[in-house]
């Protein structure tokens, strides 16, 4: 993160936009938010997860991507598109942040205080600890040192004039992958286990209500451990069983200066880390996405392009994958609404469906729909009125056939 600091048989099922532009702006249902109009059509991957060993990786329209996935097994890239192009590292740089303070430490003997900062920083990607060290121990000097340490040939400190944002730290898909792989095969012991203990930990809420379990914590089955990363002007986050989410000022995207190594100003959204037994591939995938894009829509674009890479020791998840519309989307531990809120979606993201039950009947006129989907993912259910198809009950989605 980087923040700057369905109906009855008797009803059709859809109607004309146009027709439903007025009822709908009027809905505010504790259920799901604003309600949107339904797509026509479904606009997600009805025949399920893409295979984890496509042929090459798969570049949404409009996404610009680097891409590097290594092989530990084999010592072998199996992905590489991009991978030397420089992208704002978000808060993956929190990465050599956590390195460079504990290059001549133990996190056995570093201050109580420094252990609570530096968990929240790696595992719920809290910024204010990010700042803590960026402003203590010098900036982009910070990044400087770890460019030496570990040979990283595309990072490079924030442009001048915004030495102060230290997502905006230049990195490269195969900088990334040399920086686990030191963590993983050069760090000492203590450090390697630390931090990597913690990315394995990753919240699904971050520190600023942003749900980070995009990319390739939806992607694959675990094991994994990530470190993600997101910057623009994305709507305040929503993710948490609170009623309302933290406020979150979405401030004003810089422009790029003159003789900046990155784009500054397109949405960015990361994700990198390791997944199999072992730790055995390492994946990191950074894109920019279209100016106005959406946080679902980056979300989903980026969960696309991961789960069509060659990852070895990676599994793919069971389910079907299916667009959602409306906003703010109740996800609850049971097929019924009431107390019982998990989270709330990103407006309009695709979600992993892994069977289907009959619940309590919604009504959102001119739907009405009992059917509801369990989303393994999330551990928690959500009316199929908000799925992105036409009938009540998903065709190809099997019933649940134990309690959740």
């Amino acid at each position: 993160m980087l923040r700057f600091a369905r109906n009855s048989p008797a009803t059709a099922r859809r109607t004309p936009r146009r027709l439903l532009a007025a009822t709908v702006a009027l809905l505010s249902l504790s259920f799901a938010g604003t309600a949107l109009p339904h797509p026509v059509a479904a606009a997600a991957e009805p025949s399920g997860a893409l295979p984890v060993t496509a042929a090459s990786p798969q570049v949404p329209a409009g996404v610009t991507a680097g891409v590097a996935v290594f092989d530990r097994q084999t010592g072998t890239f199996t992905e590489q598109l991009a991978p030397a192009a420089t992208f704002r590292s978000a808060s993956v740089v929190k990465l050599l942040i956590a390195l460079d303070f504990l290059w001549n430490r133990s996190p056995d003997t570093i201050p109580s205080a420094d252990r609570t900062r530096l968990d929240v920083m790696l595992r719920s990607s809290q910024d204010a600890a990010a700042g803590h060290y960026w402003s203590t121990y010098g900036g982009p000097a910070i990044v400087a040192r770890m460019v030496t340490r570990l040979g990283l040939a595309d990072t490079a400190p924030p442009p001048a004039g915004y030495e102060g944002y230290w997502g905006y730290t230049a990195m490269s898909a195969r900088d990334t992958v040399k920086t686990y792989r030191h963590i993983l095969e050069s760090a000492p012991a203590p450090v390697r286990d630390f931090v990597m203990q913690r990315l394995r930990q990753s919240t699904r809420c971050a520190s600023d209500s942003f749900d980070q379990h995009f990319g390739i914590a939806a992607a694959f089955d675990r094991p994994w451990a990530v470190k993600q990363g997101w910057s623009g002007r994305y709507a305040q986050g929503t993710c948490g069983p609170a009623s309302a989410t933290a406020a979150r000022g979405a401030g004003t995207a810089a422009a790029v200066p003159a003789g900046a190594s990155v784009d500054l100003s397109r949405p960015a959204l990361h994700t990198t880390g390791t997944v199999g037994a072992g730790d055995r591939s390492i994946v990191a995938v950074l894109t920019l996405h279209p100016d106005g894009t959406s946080y679902g829509k980056a979300y989903t674009d980026l969960g696309r392009l991961t789960r069509s890479l060659n990852v070895p020791g990676g599994t793919a998840p069971a389910g079907k994958w299916y667009g959602t519309w409306g906003q703010d989307v109740a996800v609850r531990t049971g097929p019924v609404v009431g107390d019982n809120l998990v989270t709330r979606l990103p407006a309009g993201v695709e979600v992993l469906v892994g069977c289907q039950r009959k619940g309590q009947l919604v009504s959102v006129p001119p739907y009405s729909n009992d059917w509801w989907a369990y989303l393994p993912r999330y551990g928690g259910y959500v009316t199929n009125i908000y799925l992105s198809h036409p009938d009540n009950q998903l065709p190809d989605v099997p019933l649940c056939t134990s309690q959740k």
